[in-house]
Order: C-alpha cells, then sequence, then structure tokens
C-alpha cells in the first residue's frame, strides 16, 4: 500500500482507528487486535434485537471476506487488516472490514469509506452516514442483498491496493 500523504482526507475510519499524534510525540494506537472472544463480546449485548443483527452482519461480513472475526479493541469486531504508513513515520495496522454495536446503532467500518460504495446507498434503506462510516439502526431497516454487495465491493477494492 502506498504511504499516504498528511494532506488527504482523514475519513471516520481512519480518524476512529487510527494513531493519534501530539506534536511530535507518537502515541500507540488503541485500536489494536486482540484475542478476545467475538462470539463471548456479542452474546454480552443486553438487548436481543441488537445482538441479533450484529450475528447477522458477522455472519455477512464473514461470509464477504472468506477471512475468521477479530477484535479490534474493546468494542471492534474486524475482517481482514492491512498496514499502513503514513509521510511522518507514523504506522500501524487496521481492519478492512469491521462493525461495532452502540447504544445508538451499528458502526460500519469500511477501509475506503462510504464514498467506495456511494452508488449502492440509494438503494441500501435506512441509514446514516458520518465522515466514512455508516451508521445502521436495524438491520431489519436496510436491504440485506444491498448491503451484501455494499460489502463485497468495499472489500476487494480495498484488497487491491
Amino acid at each position: 500500500m502506498p504511504a499516504c500523504g498528511e494532506g488527504e482526507r482523514v475519513n471516520c475510519f481512519v480518524k476512529a482507528l487510527s494513531n493519534h499524534v501530539k506534536g511530535n510525540i507518537m502515541t500507540e494506537n488503541k485500536t489494536k487486535l486482540t484475542d478476545e472472544s467475538v462470539t463471548a463480546f456479542l452474546n454480552k449485548i443486553p438487548e436481543t434485537r441488537l445482538r441479533e443483527d450484529c450475528f447477522a452482519i458477522l455472519e455477512m461480513m464473514e461470509s464477504v471476506s472468506k477471512t475468521k472475526p477479530v477484535m479490534w479493541g474493546s468494542s471492534i469486531i474486524g475482517f481482514g487488516s492491512y498496514h499502513y504508513v503514513y509521510e511522518s513515520g507514523r504506522e500501524g495496522d487496521m481492519l478492512i472490514l469491521g462493525f461495532s454495536p452502540r447504544k445508538q446503532n451499528i458502526t460500519v467500518y469500511l477501509k475506503r469509506g462510504v464514498d467506495a460504495v456511494k452508488d449502492e446507498l440509494s438503494e441500501l434503506g435506512k441509514y446514516k452516514t458520518g465522515k466514512g462510516c455508516l451508521y445502521i439502526k436495524q438491520f431489519k431497516e436496510i436491504q440485506p442483498v444491498v448491503f451484501r454487495k455494499m460489502l463485497l465491493k468495499a472489500y476487494h477494492s480495498a484488497k487491491q491496493e
């Protein structure tokens, strides 16, 4: 993967998951791969609907990526990874595709952000976007076929970089 320029647009995915620089001091990436159990994490979700939605997304992302899910930090489930290096020397590893259950919604992380799947968004159903993240309130409010198509497109385009 080529080095990223410091002036490039930083999407929610990279901002949320990358190293933080304070002055000339680089802090360690807070979102790291862990050996925590994904299933145990999801089974701790008290709300049945949210837990079931997360298992549906887990199954779909695993099928699309053909990789096993892993925990990144304490609350992000990821599939695949890549190594990045900035011109500043800051570097680390990041997931290619992932999601995190939150109180308000499920945050979906796509390496290249929602711009990579913008053509499919009009057919997705009910969602919100941030600076590169997709927010889903309930899985039943989106079109699963379109969501799967988006995940496939996002994952495979990221793997080709």
